[in-house]
């Protein structure tokens, strides 16, 4: 679909215009390191959420995941479940409040300062540091991947171009306004978020002739699921896989689990939690936070598996093969397909603030992670203003060259790989850290060392998603994964989180014993 240039051009210079005034605005204000990393402790709770919403809603969310609904079906509403359910209720009551007055209590800045200071060791700090240094770029460069396909669909400029424009605007804002710019630029975007989403829902209802028979019309498809699909346990787009075939493991426990429960420990959206002066702050923030994590989740996995009754209405094919394999064409295509101009072009932005918001936390977590919790640990976190917006522009090149050279179909994988990895590295020392008097020191070292390393080595040696894609254990075993089934298709997360969690507690146990024999 062709949309007019002038319409479009117009509605994103007002677009970035507003952004980067607001970027300017949080710049204005930043004046101590505090401000440029945690926003000065007092942020508005409808910042909070939203900027918490924003954050972690990216491109992999409405694009990638989309993309894995038209693929898998419907089941994936059950990760909507488990995102409001933990990644709001039980992440800003239980450990929002817990993580503010920790962070208040210790004066820590960023979440491995934090980790660092509860613990009372720099290298728990550093542990934290590198950790993030490995996993966030790899989900930094699918956010950038999602947002650039869509320019790069919708605009018809190359994917190179729109890339590098993407991550430039980003840079400008953070690089400069710091965590407050991070922030506000994150509340508007989520406000454009929600009304296109909203607006994406009810046309796609419309176009598949309504709630009930769009979803009868899906449901009657299932004897179209493709055989391979059919061979791993799919039963139709509008059902759950056989329990126990690989597209369930897969649905359950990578996309399901691996995202939903490895939103808790994300340094990008714990450090939202450290800016709320008060803890009623973040009780209000919880009736905005809630209703939009349901509509962008429900809302991307309800259209994305709708697809399939479009595209097969229009085209005679599942979306799937109308994109021409790849999954995460899916929602790009069907957007440009069978939206109205104007609404492409409200989609892109979207799109541009689902990605931009998302981004802009990953760039100052990663910025803040180089300079303050490796290069500076053990001195006051924050060396300079200077010093971490050139941490930003470093991770912005890295994040850059990785988005260009990973494969297609990446994103929403890619997503679920960083949170597992936060899940299993970080949660068991997170969760005792916050919430213990005396957290042990020695557990929380073991619990993040273990825990990433079981991940690591699940990931390259068993899980066959990433063990083929990587080829370390093809290159040093000569098998792609040195277990069958069904462990080939058993999320890293479900194997390193319970041990990362058991090694954690053993520790803290002794830890209290020790004690009381003293």
């Amino acid at each position: 679909m062709a949309v007019d240039p002038l319409t479009t051009a117009i509605l994103v210079v007002v677009y970035v215009a507003i952004t980067l005034v607001l970027g300017y605005l949080g710049y204005k204000k930043t004046v101590h390191a505090e401000d440029y990393l945690l926003a000065g402790r007092a942020s508005h709770p409808v910042v909070i959420a939203l900027s918490y919403g924003a954050t972690f809603i990216s491109t992999s969310a409405i694009v990638g995941f989309g993309g894995v609904a038209a693929n898998l079906g419907m089941g994936m509403i059950w990760l909507t479940v488990f995102n409001i359910g933990i990644g709001i209720l039980l992440a800003f009551v239980v450990f929002g409040k817990k993580t503010r007055e920790k962070g208040a209590e210790t004066g820590a800045l960023t979440f491995p300062d934090l980790m660092g200071k509860i613990f009372h060791t720099p290298k728990l700090q550093l542990i934290s540091g590198i950790i993030i240094l490995l996993g966030m770029p790899l989900y930094t460069a699918a956010v950038l991947i999602g947002g650039a396909r869509f320019l790069e669909t919708t605009l018809s400029i190359s994917y190179t171009t729109a890339l590098l424009g993407f991550a430039v605007v980003v840079a400008m804002y953070v690089i400069y306004g710091g965590l407050i710019a991070v922030m506000y630029t994150d509340a508007f975007q989520g406000a454009i978020m929600l009304i296109g989403m909203t607006i994406l829902l009810i046309l796609t209802y419309i176009y598949v002739g309504g709630v009930t028979a769009g979803n009868s019309a899906l449901a009657a498809m299932s004897d179209m699921v493709p055989e391979a699909l059919i061979g791993q346990g799919m039963t139709g787009w509008a059902s759950m896989p056989e329990l126990g075939s690989p597209i369930w493991y897969t649905l359950i426990t990578t996309l399901v689990l691996g995202v939903g429960i490895g939103v808790l420990a994300q340094p990008q959206l714990v450090v939202r939690f450290m800016t709320a002066k008060e803890n009623r702050s973040l009780n209000r923030a919880v009736l905005v936070g809630g209703p939009f994590i349901l509509m962008m989740t429900g809302v991307a996995f309800t259209v994305g598996a709708l697809t399939n009754v479009y595209f097969y209405q229009h085209t005679g094919k599942i979306a799937v093969v109308a994109a021409g394999g790849n999954v995460d064409s899916v929602i790009p295509l069907y957007i440009n397909m069978a939206m109205p101009d104007l609404f492409v072009i409200i989609f892109m932005l979207t799109l541009l603030s689902a990605a931009m918001s998302t981004l802009s936390s990953l760039f100052h977590t990663m910025g803040s992670a180089l300079v303050c919790d490796i290069w500076g640990r053990g001195q006051k976190c924050a060396i300079s203003l200077r010093a971490n917006q050139i941490g930003c522009v470093i991770m912005m090149v890295i994040s850059v060259v990785l988005a260009l050279a990973m494969p297609e179909g990446i994103i929403a994988r890619a997503t679920a790989m960083f949170m597992g990895l936060c899940a299993s590295a970080f949660l068991p020392a997170f969760a005792v850290g916050v919430y213990a008097k005396k957290p042990s020191r020695a557990g929380a070292m073991a619990s993040m060392i273990i825990g990433a390393a079981i991940w690591f080595l699940w990931t390259v040696f068993v899980h066959t998603a990433e063990a083929k894609v990587l080829g370390i254990s093809q290159t040093l075993t000569g098998a792609v994964t040195i277990l069958g089934a069904p462990w080939t298709v058993i999320d890293p997360l479900i194997i390193a989180l319970p041990v990362s969690l058991v090694v954690m507690i053993l520790f803290q146990f002794q830890s209290r014993n020790d004690v009381k024999t003293t």
